[in-house]
């Protein structure tokens, strides 16, 4: 019978359980790590090398080495020591936010807003106002109102006609409605969806915003123009002009577009006369902009250029007049396989209310895999409860709802009413967080809001790959706490170690051709001014440096000749001040003093050779120890494994 050790049988152990599911590269200790997950760390760290058998063992051989180091930090708890929880859960603080986003959902919000930008669509509007500050009784009336006006068109009556009956928006009377062509995330996402759903020449039913109530008129439809960059001379109209000084803009604006065709530059024109103090700080470009972004001819006049650098006639807005060059643009193309559009696209997208959407989409997947479930409870009484907690008041007291009720659950927690009433009561102190909205509204905010809280703080179990960077920052610190107390520390504070590592190491520490040197560096202009006074008394060197005001650096000690700054073959003499050195990249020049020589090879004493005792002492102490944590915990490398990684 054969008789093996347990390490052996553990370690025979971890191969065949793991062989399942992902294959495992070595295992150290009772301790495995898989082919995937070296792969990982070695594509990281050599992203400019070609993989072969030998880079690959050579860094396999590195990462066997820090794993060992970790898992002696580990067995030593260093993990739970008070710096290194702060410093991971500052870590988790910054990137969580990159994670805590559904990125599934927002690559379909991108595809949609790209088909959707495929066409631009002719809107008409009828708009009655309700926003964040109405109250229950100014929601009501809205609703009445635009209800009213629904009414109407269904018994076919004209639509300007009614948005001038009904419409409260404030370019009504001029336009009765018609607001021109918009494409994708132009406007927020609900309407847009009423919008991009309502055929030609039909309309919508009323659709609620959080300015108030809408109902859209699809007037007709075109392949969308794009996008596109400008720049523009803005001569804007004071405050209640006269017909008088609108006509003097305007021979302005003319006299100015005949300047610039005779070949002005735009710019130095813009400096002079735009009046547009955003773009004027940038030579009067604007950001690129699609259509429905501006008044109806500023667009017009914009998209009507055909090539980059041609420049409007004078465009009358309600702003004033405006000359406009063309920079660049983009066409619609609608391909959504096209990978910088879609990037664009996506950057756009959450800058919008789209982000606020995707978390929507996210929420709904946070419910399953947190394992949320809902409890039954009174809402009745609940409701009263919460009224109570509003207004500051004495809570009631029910029976079937107390401050322990649960209201629902994660997986790892349960939310109760106590939980409820806390978050009621910071609402309490902000009215624009509770105003017009019902009870119901509340708890169903606080429910979304305790599920994302819930998910954040249990992330790690949903999100692989933000678990993977958090434990590659802890790894990572823990590695550097580990190396300061066993490496680093002792190897620079160990005087006796250090000394008796150099007195059984003493052939290794040489000072090659050398001289006591003073090394200078001075802004080009005050050079000769610095070498002039060396010249006269060398040893004031430090007075000259503090004097200076910061025009002249210098360093003095022993230096080897090649460490010294020369022009070429230089004949070192004692007392001689070497050529100057020009640095380009910052107009500074480098020379030297050359105090005394030292023109043979001589070996280092243990204070010259201090430096290089400690970091050999270090490197010493290393290797001892990893021989230690290979007996500790043995290494076991799978090499059919190994020969099966990727070239």
């Amino acid at each position: 019978m054969t008789v093996i050790s347990k390490a052996a049988l553990a370690t025979s152990l971890i191969f065949m359980t793991a062989a399942a599911n992902a294959q495992v590269l070595f295992t150290y200790g009772g301790k495995s790590v898989t082919k995937n997950e070296f792969l990982k760390a070695y594509n990281k760290n050599n992203s400019d090398t070609r993989p072969t058998d030998q880079t690959y063992r050579d860094y396999l051989e590195l990462y066997i080495r820090f794993k060992l180091k970790v898992q002696a930090a580990l067995d030593k708890k260093m993990d739970t020591l008070a710096n290194q929880q702060a410093e991971w859960n500052s870590f988790r603080n910054q990137i969580i936010d990159g994670y805590v986003r559904d990125e599934a959902s927002i690559n379909e919000l991108t595809t949609e807003a790209i088909v959707r930008g495929k066409k631009d669509i002719h809107l008409a509007h009828i708009f009655v106002a309700a926003g964040k500050n109405a109250t229950l009784e100014d929601i009501k009336k809205a609703q009445d109102k635009i209800n009213a006006a629904w009414d109407q068109l269904q018994k076919g009556q004209d639509f300007a006609k009614i948005a001038a009956q009904y419409s409260e928006d404030a370019t009504v009377s001029e336009n009765k409605g018609d607001v021109g062509y918009i494409t994708s995330l132009v406007l927020p996402y609900e309407l847009e969806n009423a919008v991009y759903s309502t055929a030609v020449n039909k309309y919508s039913a009323p659709v609620r915003s959080k300015a108030g109530f809408h109902i859209f008129k699809n007037l007709g439809e075109r392949e969308a123009l794009g996008r596109m960059k400008v720049a523009q001379i803005l001569l804007s109209f004071p405050p209640d002009a006269s017909d008088a000084q609108k006509e003097v803009i305007k021979k302005r604006a003319d006299s100015i577009y005949n300047v610039l065709n005779t070949g002005s530059d735009f710019k130095v024109l813009v400096t002079r006369y735009s009046n547009d103090n955003i773009s004027w700080q940038a030579g009067g470009e604007m950001m690129e902009f699609g259509v429905g972004q501006y008044e109806l001819p500023f667009e017009n006049a914009a998209f009507a250029l055909k090539k980059d650098g041609e420049i409007s006639r004078p465009v009358l807005s309600s702003f004033g007049y405006h000359l406009i060059k063309r920079l660049s643009y983009k066409p619609a193309t609608g391909d959504i396989t096209n990978t910088p559009l879609r990037d664009d696209m996506k950057q756009r997208i959450v800058q919008t209310d789209r982000l606020e959407v995707s978390q929507k989409m996210l929420l709904k997947k946070i419910l399953q895999v947190t394992g949320f479930k809902k409890n039954k409870v009174n809402e009745q009484h609940l409701f009263i409860f919460a009224d109570s907690v509003l207004d500051n008041k004495r809570t009631p007291v029910f029976v079937d709802v107390t401050a322990k009720t649960p209201l629902f659950s994660f997986t790892k927690k349960t939310v109760a009413v106590k939980d409820f009433e806390t978050y009621l009561e910071t609402l309490r102190n902000y009215d624009n967080m509770k105003a017009g909205k019902t009870r119901a509204q509340m708890l169903q905010e606080f429910t979304e809001v305790s599920a994302f809280d819930y998910y954040r703080q249990h992330l790690e179990e949903f999100n692989k790959d933000f678990k993977y960077q958090l434990n590659e920052f802890k790894e990572g610190n823990l590695l550097f706490e580990i190396m300061q107390r066993n490496i680093w520390d002792p190897a620079s504070t160990d005087s006796a170690g250090l000394k008796n590592y150099y007195n059984a190491h003493k052939d290794k520490y040489w000072w090659e051709s050398s001289a006591d040197a003073i090394i200078l560096t001075a802004i080009s202009a005050q050079a000769e001014e610095f070498r002039t006074k060396m010249k006269e008394n060398y040893k004031d060197w430090q007075k000259y440096v503090n004097a200076s005001g910061g025009q002249l650096n210098a360093d003095s000690g022993r230096f080897e000749l090649n460490q010294i700054p020369v022009v070429g073959r230089t004949n070192f003499t004692e007392g001689l001040i070497t050529a100057n050195v020009k640095n380009e990249s910052d107009n500074s020049v480098a020379f030297a003093y050359i105090v005394k020589l030292y023109p043979n090879r001589e070996m280092r004493g243990f204070n010259d050779a201090r430096g290089f005792v400690i970091n050999d002492y270090q490197v010493f102490l290393e290797e001892k120890w990893i021989t230690d944590l290979k007996k500790k915990y043995p290494v076991k490398i799978n090499e059919a494994e190994l020969k099966n990684l990727p070239k």
